[in-house]
């Protein structure tokens, strides 16, 4: 396994205006039939933060599955309310929740970039700032967000969890967490357009209590990363890619995805 090291840190506050990481946030994960998920859309650091901004950002993708359905949730989410999307969920087994944004702008100067590019270990870029001569120069960046939530209805989990959807970064964990237990192992694949992300910084973090736990790990070659499930509670593995722009009026363009689980 390549470099990984070990962060723990007790939350105070999240710095959401510059904040990376964003996911899907349920009142629980495990659930009966018939019972309601609530969903809030969270954008935080540290495992920490505040409910999506709706008046500001938009929703291009937002889907439910199970097994070989899925469901179209975008006319289920309410901007004005608390909970952002409630849905019943009527089906025993394993369900995934989808959601991409459109796409968002933001322009940074030159040392809040380059701080950036070095806490998400995009290396790639800064090569590529250093080689143009623009290292020392601010950027315009074009970003979107992808986050998967997976819960457990009743007792007996399925093959939901392994399911690929499609995003441009997306992260599929290789056995089902709602079958693992404390001590055991789990395996996430991480792509980017459909192919293994290689030597991807990927954040894995845990909270216990109000403690969150960070794993800073990098994908091996077959964009896999492999870690133990040292505690219950929620569990988000996060990961950020990015490359030179596309798209006009940006310089950058970054694709950050999300996966979200408990385990109890």
């Amino acid at each position: 396994m390549k470099k990984i090291y070990l962060t723990l840190f007790v939350v105070l506050m999240a710095a959401v205006a510059e904040s990376h990481e964003f996911w899907l946030q349920p009142q629980k994960f495990k659930y009966r039939v018939g019972e309601e998920l609530f969903l809030h859309f969270m954008v935080g650091d540290h495992f920490e933060g505040e409910v999506w901004d709706l008046q500001k950002h938009k929703i291009e993708k937002l889907e439910i599955h199970h097994l070989a359905q899925f469901s179209d949730l975008r006319t289920a989410v309410t901007p004005t309310q608390k909970e952002k999307l409630k849905h019943k969920l009527t089906e025993a087994g394993t369900h995934l929740v989808v959601l991409q944004s459109d796409a968002s702008f933001m322009e940074s100067d030159a040392q809040k970039f380059n701080d950036y590019l070095k806490e998400d270990g995009l290396e790639n870029i800064i090569a590529l700032r250093k080689k143009a001569g623009t290292e020392n120069a601010s950027a315009k960046e074009s970003y979107t967000r992808f986050a998967k939530l997976l819960v457990q209805v009743g007792d007996t989990p399925d093959d939901t969890f392994k399911k690929k959807v499609g995003l441009r970064i997306e992260i599929i964990p290789q056995q089902n967490p709602y079958a693992l237990k404390t001590g055991d192992y789990l395996q996430c694949l991480v792509l980017f357009d459909g192919m293994p992300a290689k030597n991807q910084l990927t954040k894995v973090w845990n909270k216990v209590g109000n403690t969150a736990i960070l794993q800073n790990m990098y994908t091996e070659n077959d964009g896999m990363i492999k870690f133990p499930i040292s505690s219950k509670g929620p569990w988000m593995i996060s990961a950020v890619t990015m490359i030179p722009s596309q798209k006009a009026g940006a310089d950058w363009q970054s694709f950050w995805g999300s996966l979200l689980f408990g385990i109890e």
